[in-house]
């Protein structure tokens, strides 16, 4: 384990347990089944941040779509103090995961990141004047889990593998580095415009919305993409998943690996500048609506006030 004193974790939840710092090689003495005695406890108090994969695996498995998904199984919270949008699974009255049944997860083969961690967990951390980030694992033991009891000990590169999660690591790593990304270029970033902020929710978790934004005539026209690769995101969310870091990449930090057609962006930018005028127009005509219909009504007052006088 390391000794590594400096090192602070940044838990996502508020915790009464110092957690511990591993490395791949470091070992794990922790079995999770249904004969141990606090069998579902972890589940009953369930915190659990989701990540790009996790919501397609569970929806998925689910046979909803996104949009579904998201409005019966999650909450939103700010991953950042600029209101960048993170998501977590809904719990009942209690704190319990709704999947939590007496036998155990119901969604087991498709359970997020997070659930096939436990009581480990993993952090993407980038060091200044570094260019890639580096993954690093904790521990962290709380008192209801008896699973660090049990006599199974294997490292933290086997726990990963027998639970499925290196997968998932993988596919949402790029996500991680963008938040990471955007979390240490701080105040030369600022907070993203609300329109940024959309688009990083539907790329991120509403994957299905996200594929016809992607296939809407507007966005054709602005991205010059071949018919094989607008095919392939019409039919795979991963590839899909992929695009959409590509494309938050290009609108938080400028990235630009996705062509733009040629004319798209001062057309687009022509386009925004009519429809504003058009607003603008409409906002003073329904000004001066307004203040003619204030001006009959105080001369109707006055009339009145006349009449009544005589």
């Amino acid at each position: 384990m390391s000794d590594d004193k400096s090192f602070e974790f940044e838990l996502p939840y508020d915790s009464p347990v110092m957690p511990v710092r591993l490395e791949l090689d470091d070992e794990l003495k922790f079995r999770c089944h249904r004969g141990v005695s606090c069998w579902n406890e972890c589940c009953s108090h369930a915190d659990v941040t989701l990540a790009p994969y996790d919501i397609i695996r569970l929806k998925q498995h689910l046979g909803m779509d996104s949009t579904e998904f998201l409005k019966k199984h999650t909450v939103p919270f700010e991953l950042d103090a600029h209101g960048v949008p993170g998501l977590k699974l809904r719990t009942n009255d209690d704190g319990a995961c709704l999947f939590m049944q007496e036998e155990g997860c119901s969604v087991y083969s498709d359970r997020p990141t997070a659930c096939r961690y436990y009581p480990s967990g993993v952090l993407s951390m980038k060091a200044l004047g570094e260019a890639s980030d580096e993954m690093h694992f904790l521990l962290v033991r709380e008192d209801h889990c008896k699973g660090h009891d049990e006599d199974q000990l294997q490292t933290i590169a086997e726990y990963r593998k027998e639970q499925g999660v290196e997968e998932y690591d993988d596919l949402n790593r790029e996500w991680y580095q963008i938040i990471l990304k955007k979390k240490s270029t701080g105040p030369t970033v600022g907070k993203p415009s609300e329109m940024s902020l959309q688009m990083f929710f539907m790329a991120s978790y509403d994957i299905d919305r996200f594929r016809r934004f992607v296939m809407s005539d507007s966005f054709i026209k602005m991205y010059d993409l071949t018919d094989e690769e607008y095919e392939q995101l019409e039919k795979d969310d991963i590839e899909l998943m992929k695009f959409g870091f590509r494309l938050m990449k290009q609108v938080f930090f400028g990235e630009l690996t996705i062509k733009e057609r040629e004319g798209a962006w001062e057309k687009r930018v022509e386009e925004r500048r009519e429809i504003l005028e058009y607003r603008r127009q409409v906002e003073i005509a329904e000004h001066q609506k307004k203040q003619e219909e204030a001006r009959k009504a105080s001369l109707e007052d006055g009339s009145e006030e006349g009449s009544a006088t005589h």
